[in-house]
């Protein structure tokens, strides 16, 4: 386990509850704030944790008596009106938000020592780790070195940006980074880093644990709380701030029954995101329990949580049980730490009871026994196919995406390797075993396995177009599939170990096989992407691939031999056997005993053991990196990949006023679900796109462009690729796809949105951005807020946000608002080439809150809803944002003590 010693806890409470008491366990006796006698026995899981966090952590200023008192009043109206002060056990970041949080620490130091102070005064406060595994790209694929040189090139793209969080590893007290090559975030945290329980300075508390991906929750599978937050407010989290929230409505989710045979845990979690999606969670708790939840192993817990992000909600809990105990003991957590949290979850009423259900907000119920093999695509994880009704679903979408006029059965010849091959619309080009969400399950991994073994013995094998990868989420997984021979059948068919990283999950696929990429562009054909990751957004996996499916690992492997999604995998046969006769899919299918027998004999702590043991000490390359070691960062202007973040440039010592916004055009007019994959610059950076011309006149070569992931410490790139998402969809210039829009500043002409965006700040117009419902879905990209308010946008006008973009707007200074219930900017008729002026902001942060404002645009006024919801985000949003709030605090501090 990591050391422990340096972080703190609450010593002193004022404890006006009289909570504080003491639990002995295996003979130690541990300080903790008890919830017995106190917490009604009626109250969710999830919501007793945020009350034992509050019970521990008042101080009658940021924890107040009324904050505890309105939890304990959960489930009223005005409980859920009343906005808490949360205080994180754990920050979790990746590199690519990573990276932009240490830079902003790196400034924040540089910003101490010039008011006089010791910048080594700068940092994070709570335990954060940081686990490097968004940059690997596959590049090389199909071959026993694959992993090997996409490494090497990874160390090599990614130099400075490594020497860059060395550095932070070695300056910044109470931050720890696992090396490149370990694994996934989410897995390393599930199979490692979380303790369920901190046993810390004599106190025990639960493992609150908050990231900078949005699948953080996959801890919740664990019995962790924890969820995403922005990059944004995790570094306020980092620097000692507590995290705001309204109390939340939780969904009581109640699981009957047993998996079919022949259902994973993939098929299980896509059922689930139908269901949850279709009944609206977002903002809500979702909160397992029930008899058939003893029934669903962790690591199917896991697959669950992790696309708590895809079904909307804060969280997907599964609260502490016999289960829990197993794996912590599977995985080689030490026998002390699973003492720890059996003892707490019983002793706090943590540990679940079937025959007990909350007295929840909602509740929804699904007999297991119902799910059927699913796929979900081909642009939404909500989107659930039947694999059953996968063929003609795929039909249809097709005629859809073509249009009217096209042949769904054009083919075009395309020559692989010498042979010739005719290559069609719904050609599967990419079959990727990829994501934590499935590759931390050894179920479907070794169904994968078997899979593939079956198929090699009749002679299978993956269609010479499909790109074929596998990128496992740690490095257990590897070794279970040698141990248990499995890994030999997979590389026959293609699947060889491609790294140990997100890869095709972020969009980090690498191109298509050449000649596949050429007929693609040249010919428009309509190809397919299948993988067991937990997003399909459009653009997101391959600029290439304008469909993508979700799916189990063997129904990947299945898919790849298959070559096509024009196919009923019931019906069809996947190929023919050596001998000439048909081969289906049933045929290759492992039954449940087949794998448990493999786990069984297979898997055992001693691999986690041997996996973690030196986990953040990293591999030859990463230790011989040359990184400095001052309390400062010394900045390289001509970087391409680091550059020091104009936040605080011209930052007074006092906020300035909050003021209307006059005169504000549009920059873009968007529509429902935009997520902040449209916003956020994302995947490989184009030879022809702003950020690229940027880069090639900075002297870089096209194959060193990288990803936008990679660049992200760096503002000038991640600017210019601010909504340059080539699927976007700007209303300013309907029938046009991507970063485009109208340039107000000279005629309403059509240019890029950089380029606009930058007339109207040399012109001195403000921006705003016109939304619809779900403003902000998906992950939780700090640079989706980050871009447009570098680009100069001060408000976002949308039907609805999602939680942690709303957030994210707030902590970067822009303003959230909300078109009032049955209005939009369609239904008013705003075609985005209005003059908008918003009025009524003025006092925000001094005052209660102001819960409109009026805004005119051209003939049009209206009025909307001002979602700052807290006491904190006003004030936050008064000082500017976030960074400037903290930085602020800061210097008050250091100011005090001189």
């Amino acid at each position: 386990m990591p050391d422990l010693h340096h972080l703190t806890a609450a010593s002193a409470p004022l404890d006006s509850f009289g909570t504080i008491g003491t639990l002995a366990v295996d003979g130690r006796t541990y300080r903790l704030a008890r919830l017995a006698g106190v917490a009604p026995d009626r109250l969710p899981y999830t919501i007793r944790i945020l009350l034992e966090n509050l019970l521990r952590n008042e101080d009658g200023v940021t924890v107040d008596r009324a904050q505890i008192e309105a939890l304990l009043d959960w489930g009223s109206p005005e409980a859920f009106a009343t906005p808490i002060a949360l205080t994180p056990g754990r920050a979790f970041l990746h590199d690519t938000n990573g990276v932009p949080a240490l830079a902003d620490l790196a400034s924040m130091r540089d910003a101490m020592r010039a008011i006089g102070g010791d910048p080594a005064d700068v940092n994070p406060r709570i335990r954060s780790e940081l686990v490097i595994d968004h940059s690997v790209v596959a590049d090389f694929f199909g071959s026993a070195d694959a992993a090997e040189r996409n490494g090497r090139i990874e160390y090599e793209r990614n130099a400075e940006r490594y020497r860059f969080l060395r550095w932070g590893q070695q300056s910044l007290r109470n931050f720890q980074v696992v090396p490149p090559g370990t694994g996934i975030m989410h897995q390393v945290n599930v199979e490692y880093l979380a303790h369920v329980i901190d046993a810390d300075n004599g106190w025990l508390r639960p493992d609150v644990c908050l990231g900078t991906d949005s699948h953080t929750t996959m801890v919740n599978g664990l019995g962790v709380l924890g969820w995403g937050i922005g990059g944004i407010e995790a570094e306020a989290a980092m620097l000692g701030e507590t995290v705001d929230m309204l109390i939340p409505r939780v969904v009581g989710f109640r699981l009957t029954g047993t998996l079919p045979e022949g259902a994973t845990a993939t098929d299980l979690v896509l059922t689930i995101t139908e269901l949850l999606r279709a009944h609206g969670v977002v903002g809500a708790f979702v909160e397992f329990h029930g008899d058939g939840v003893g029934r669903v192993s962790v690591p199917d817990r896991l697959t669950i949580a992790n696309m708590s992000p895809e079904f909307g909600s804060t969280c997907a809990y599964f609260p502490i049980d016999d289960e829990t105990l197993r794996y912590l003991r599977f995985t080689g957590r030490s026998a002390e730490q699973v003492a720890i949290v059996e003892a707490y979850a019983r002793e706090q009423g943590l540990w679940h009871r079937p025959e007990h259900a909350a007295d929840y907000t909602e509740r929804i119920e699904l007999d297991l026994a119902t799910v059927r093999p699913s796929l979900a695509g081909p642009r939404r994880p909500q989107d659930r196919v039947p694999l059953a009704d996968a063929k003609p679903r795929f039909a249809a979408e097709l005629v859809s995406a073509l249009g009217a006029g096209a042949d769904p059965a054009f083919v075009v010849p395309v020559t692989l390797d010498g042979d010739r091959h005719e290559l069609g619309h719904g050609a599967v080009a990419i079959a990727a075993i990829t994501s934590c969400t499935n590759t931390s399950n050894p179920s479907v991994m070794v169904a994968a396995g078997l899979l593939a073994r079956n198929a090699a013995r009749l002679g299978l094998r993956s269609k010479p177009w499909v790109k074929t990868t596998l990128s496992p989420g740690s490095r257990v997984v590897t070794d279970y599939l040698d141990t248990a021979g499995l890994t030999a059948p997979l590389e026959q068919l293609g699947f060889h170990l491609a790294g140990y990283g997100c890869m095709t999950c972020i969009g980090a696929s690498g191109p298509l096989i050449p000649e596949v990429e050429e007929a693609v562009r040249e010919h428009g054909l309509s190809v397919v992407s299948v993988l067991s990751g937990n997003r399909n957004f459009d653009g997101r996996i391959n600029p290439d691939a304008r469909m993508n499916y979700l799916a189990s690992p063997p129904l990947v492997v299945a898919y790849a031999v298959a070559g096509t999604m024009d196919i009923d995998l019931y019906a069809d046969p996947l190929g023919q056997a050596r001998d000439g006769s048909d081969v289906y899919l049933r045929d290759l299918w492992p039954s449940s005993g087949e794998i448990s027998e493999v786990i069984e004999s297979c898997l055992g702590p001693e691999m986690f053991e041997r996996t973690y043991r030196d986990v953040f000490t990293g591999d030859d390359r990463w230790r011989s990196i040359d990184a400095p070691s001052g309390a400062t960062f010394e900045w390289d202007e001509d970087s391409t990949y680091l550059r020091r973040p104009p936040y605080f440039d011209g930052m007074g010592v006092e906020p300035e006023p909050v003021t209307d916004i006059e005169g504000a055009r549009v920059l873009v007019y968007l529509g429902d679900t935009v997520t902040t994959d449209h916003v956020s610059p994302a995947g490989a950076i184009p030879a022809a796109s702003v950020a690229g011309e940027y880069l090639a006149a900075r002297g870089v070569e096209r194959f060193q462009l990288n990803t936008y992931a990679s660049r992200r410490g760096n503002h000038e790139v991640m600017m210019r690729g601010t909504f340059a998402n080539v699927r976007l969809q700007n209303r300013l210039v309907p029938g046009v796809e991507g970063g485009y829009t109208l340039d107000f500043a000279a005629d309403g002409e059509m240019t890029s949105i950089y380029d606009a965006a930058m007339a109207s700040r040399a012109a001195g117009t403000p921006l705003v951005v016109l939304g619809g419902q779900l403003y902000g879905s998906g992950s939780s990209r700090d640079w989706a807020a980050k871009g447009p308010a570098l680009l100069g946008v001060r408000a976002v006008i949308a039907q609805s946000f999602e939680r942690i973009h709303r957030s994210n707007l707030i902590g970067m200074g822009v303003l959230p608002l909300e078109f009032l219930p049955g209005e939009g900017a369609e239904s008013l008729g705003l075609t985005g080439s209005e003059v908008f002026h918003i009025r009524g902001l003025g006092g925000i942060g001094h005052d209660t809150q102001r819960p409109t404002a009026t805004v005119a645009a051209g003939g049009t006024e209206f009025t909307v809803t001002v979602r700052l919801d807290t006491p904190r985000e006003r004030e936050i949003y008064r000082h500017g944002g976030i960074m400037k709030f903290v930085l602020r605090r800061l210097q008050h501090q250091a100011a005090a003590t001189r």
